[in-house]
């Protein structure tokens, strides 16, 4: 397996998703926006967890997980940004997992500190 090829397919799909989130917020679909912010996020760590692992990563969508599988040291406020994330990554797929969404203010902010923290592991990868 060419590890290089697996970290860059994730890359591409985290930089896709987090586009995407930015267009559905416009509209505004904030869950869905939400959730493509998540996948954003989930890719980049994905993309950690094959250069860490060599391997293909699990399919798992629990992103302190991932970090944890990557040996990711995380910072309590970033810590806590990734358990709020998961939240919309739960809520989008299983309709019995139920969250209030957000205003527009507050999803804008969620969607810019996942930038922010996809920008961040994008950083790391790179040499």
């Amino acid at each position: 397996m060419d590890i290089r090829r697996q970290i860059e397919y994730w890359l591409d799909g985290s930089q896709d998703d987090i586009e995407a989130a930015a267009v559905l917020l416009e509209k505004p679909k904030i869950r869905q926006s939400l959730f493509f912010a998540h996948l954003a996020v989930e890719k980049a760590l994905k993309a950690h967890v094959s250069k860490a692992t060599e391997t293909v990563p699990p399919r798992t969508h629990d992103l302190l997980r991932l970090a944890e599988l990557a040996g990711i040291s995380l910072e309590p406020p970033r810590r806590m940004f990734l358990a709020r994330l998961q939240r919309y990554c739960l809520e989008g797929r299983y309709p019995d997992f139920p969250i209030e969404t957000p205003e527009l203010d507050e999803a804008r902010a969620e969607l810019d500190e996942a930038r922010e923290t996809r920008a961040w592991l994008v950083k790391q990868l790179m040499p």
